[in-house]
């Protein structure tokens, strides 16, 4: 007899908070995946286009973690007619030793949404210079407000301008950070008004024309581009990638997703040529930031290590708290 811990969206909220801890956790998958034989096989995604939706399938086993994830993520962007939210999912922990399945995290998209920020936080933590004070933030939705307080719990924030297609969602994003963050937030006119200042800036979202261009970089911006997690997502012009200093989650997807592969096609950076990771970085195998005049880009295309960091932390807290349903499954020889 073996048991299984069912947990829901509401005791996940609860036991894993975005905090430190949540950061750490994904900074820890990084470095593993620099330094560990971590199995870690392509997305699989699956595509509705009659439905207008798309499935992605994640999953990493890393050598650190005794358990590992497999995350399903559906995203349905017609929900929002049918009152239905567009984003939803959910994240299987089996047994690294056995393959018996430990949990199943009923989330709904939330433990993707802390690990995401989580990963901008620790973006920011290895490549934006040590002083902070203003931010971009591209983007109004539930990842712009997650990434910007990931952020300031690892650097100190001043001034935050936004900008989004939709002003009056952006002006909405504007008076909640301010309240709640206690930043001076205000809405830019456009992009280029955005980053014209900002020492950090953060992209979210879905757009398939790129955002940012040669002229926003200025000496020392940091850029988290978290946004192109598909092949037609594009947030940041080629010939700006080119410019700065590139450094990705992880190559074998930002060579086919992210921002990169747009560079990549535009003969402007080689396919050929060795890429830098977050975590190889973080392990110091690779330079990230080299001066205070440096540009440097980010690209996070989301990774499944990223996902059994999150849903190990989030099962740790849950056997701790005594939290959780528990549904007993018979094994028979």
């Amino acid at each position: 007899m073996t048991s299984i811990t069912l947990l829901g969206e509401a005791e996940l909220r609860e036991l894993v908070p975005l905090d430190l801890a949540a950061i750490d956790q994904v900074e820890a998958a990084f470095l593993s995946l620099a330094t560990e034989a971590v199995a870690m096989p392509p997305v699989l995604r699956l595509d509705l286009h009659a439905h207008n939706g798309e499935v992605d399938v994640k999953t990493a086993y890393l050598p650190c973690f005794e358990s590992f994830a497999i995350k399903v993520s559906p995203g349905f962007f017609n929900n929002p007619l049918l009152g239905l939210p567009s984003l939803n999912g959910l994240m299987l922990v089996l047994s690294a030793k056995t393959g018996l399945t430990e949990a199943v995290l009923l989330d709904n998209g939330y433990l993707t949404a802390v690990r995401t920020a989580a990963a901008g936080a620790v973006a920011a933590r290895w490549l934006a210079r040590p002083r902070t004070p203003r931010v971009a933030v591209l983007g109004a939705g539930e990842q712009a407000r997650l990434q910007l307080r990931a952020l300031m719990l690892v650097r100190r924030v001043e001034h935050v301008r936004v900008w989004a297609r939709d002003p009056d969602k952006a002006q909405q994003f504007a008076t909640e950070m301010s309240a709640s963050l206690g930043v001076q937030c205000d809405v830019a006119r456009d992009v280029h008004a955005a980053l014209a200042e900002a020492d950090v800036a953060i992209t979210t979202t879905p757009s398939r024309t790129p955002l940012i261009e040669v002229a926003d970089l200025h000496a020392g911006l940091h850029i988290t581009a978290m946004g192109s997690d598909a092949e037609h997502k594009n947030e940041i012009a080629p010939a700006a990638l080119a410019a700065a200093r590139y450094v990705c989650d992880r190559a074998q997807q930002t060579r086919v997703l992210g921002e990169l592969h747009h560079a990549l096609n535009a003969g402007l950076m080689h396919g050929g040529a060795a890429i830098a990771e977050l975590g190889q970085v973080i392990a110091e195998q690779t330079v990230g930031r080299v001066s205070e005049t440096e540009v440097t880009i980010c690209d996070l295309t989301g990774t499944g290590a990223q996902d059994t960091a999150i849903a190990a932390l989030a099962l740790k807290r849950a056997h701790a708290a005594g939290a959780g349903t528990l549904f007993r499954n018979d094994v028979r020889d």
